[in-house]
């Protein structure tokens, strides 16, 4: 068993490389577009939809309220970023149960990859919230000494949303080796079950303090500038 699928090289020439990783994160992307595009195609609006469209409407519904119990009044801005950050990490985390199968987000690749979108996401919803100009301000406020710390602030974030995420998901990978390699039918199992509790919290953590990292970011304001209110 390899602690992590980078070890699973299928083809490389150069600093080309074509690994699990990268073949189980395009499978998930494929599956969650296929999967869209089908499901939006067949939307009712009457009394009596799908039990299908239920599932989905709960689903949007529950990441749109913990959105705006995060402090953003209108999640609809932010459900398109944010609830595919945590169905890609939920879905790629509960494929554990598939014989043969690695998460992805126990590859530092990924995880990093994952954290730089919202490194990048963060700066552009502030931005399209208050302007540019504005959000340039925020980072020398009280005062211009302030500007180091920011960045620093920034970057260590970003640094630790991608080792969070990827500490846990390979820890669980390495318990499960070792337990393999002690009691063969019974842990796997056992550990399996409580890996699909463990990925679906660490979806919930990371879509949450992504959340919350752009909440603080559209919330905050220039000392000169008024507070922005709910529209």
């Amino acid at each position: 068993m390899h602690l992590s699928s980078d070890e699973v090289v299928f083809w490389q020439r150069g600093f080309v490389t074509i690994n699990l990783t990268l073949v189980t994160t395009w499978g998930l992307m494929l599956l969650m577009v296929g999967a869209a595009a089908w499901g939006t195609r067949h939307l009712k609006t009457g009394l009596h939809p799908a039990r299908w469209q239920c599932a989905l409407e709960i689903i949007v519904s529950g990441i749109n309220t913990q959105i705006e119990q995060v402090g953003l009044p209108q999640p609809a801005r932010y459900i398109g970023f944010i609830g595919t950050l945590f169905l890609f990490i939920a879905l790629a985390n509960f494929g554990i149960v598939l014989p043969y199968y690695q998460a992805p987000t126990g590859s530092l690749s990924t995880t990093v990859a994952l954290a730089l979108a919202v490194f990048i996401a963060v700066p552009a919803f502030s931005i399209s919230q208050m302007g540019l100009r504005h959000y340039l301000k925020t980072y020398v406020q009280p005062t211009f000494i302030m500007l180091p710390f920011n960045l620093i602030t920034d970057a260590s974030r970003t640094l630790a949303l991608a080792v969070r995420l990827f500490g846990n998901i390979m820890s669980g990978g390495l318990i499960v080796a070792i337990l393999l390699s002690i009691a063969p039918l019974f842990f796997p199992v056992l550990m399996s079950l409580l890996g699909l509790l463990t990925g679906m919290v660490q979806a919930y953590i990371f879509a949450i303090l992504a959340t919350v990292y752009i909440a603080a970011a559209v919330t905050k304001t220039p000392a000169d500038q008024p507070a922005p209110t709910a529209e």
